[in-house]
């Protein structure tokens, strides 16, 4: 059988590869209003990542940047309103997949309310249900609408959809409930 390959190109493969263009962060392109040229930036990626043989990439990041003092987010994510957010994803997803590049939109359930990184410790989600349906869940949707062909579940704990303390990343009832139940997700995780 032959490999699958994946990569963590949320830039472009220059985050894990030198003398490769590197695209600008999240951040920055979030700032840009016109999501066409999202979609284009979208499109190359998925081209270079084409060219070089990358199957997957684990992008575009759909985490609302809703804590300041995010010590892994911040940068990554396209700012802090759920609906600019949204259709940044949405873009960046429909030009990868255009180039046949799966996309994975993560960290579900949404990593953007953390103060600590989650590669360290279990972050703790204390928002409601009702704040995570409207600010979290809300790029998600998007970007499976926009056709993400996998979800990459965030390593958080989120009593509001779990209350067993279980990490979503772990968490039956967070990946099926509400990923899959709620958000009609029907791809990889």
């Amino acid at each position: 059988l032959p490999l699958m390959i994946g990569m963590d190109a949320e830039w472009g493969l220059s985050m894990r590869l030198d003398s490769t263009f590197k695209f600008p962060w999240a951040m920055t392109v979030g700032a840009v209003q016109d999501t066409e040229l999202v979609y284009n930036m979208g499109l190359e990626m998925g081209k270079q990542c084409k060219r070089l043989g990358v199957h997957i990439n684990f992008a575009p990041v759909a985490d609302v940047n809703s804590n300041p003092n995010n010590p892994v987010i911040g940068f990554r994510a396209y700012g802090e309103n759920p609906k600019d957010v949204a259709a940044h994803v949405e873009a960046a997803v429909k030009g990868m997949e255009k180039q046949s590049v799966l996309t994975s939109i993560k960290h579900f359930p949404g990593h953007g309310d953390t103060d600590v990184d989650s590669h360290l410790e279990l972050p703790i989600v204390n928002n409601t249900y009702a704040q995570i349906n409207a600010i979290d869940f809300f790029p998600f949707r998007s970007g499976i609408r926009a056709g993400a062909s996998s979800v990459m579940i965030g390593h958080l704990n989120v009593p509001a959809l779990d209350p067993s303390g279980t990490p979503s990343s772990l968490s039956a009832l967070t990946i099926q409930k509400y990923l899959i139940g709620e958000l009609g997700f029907k791809g990889l995780i």
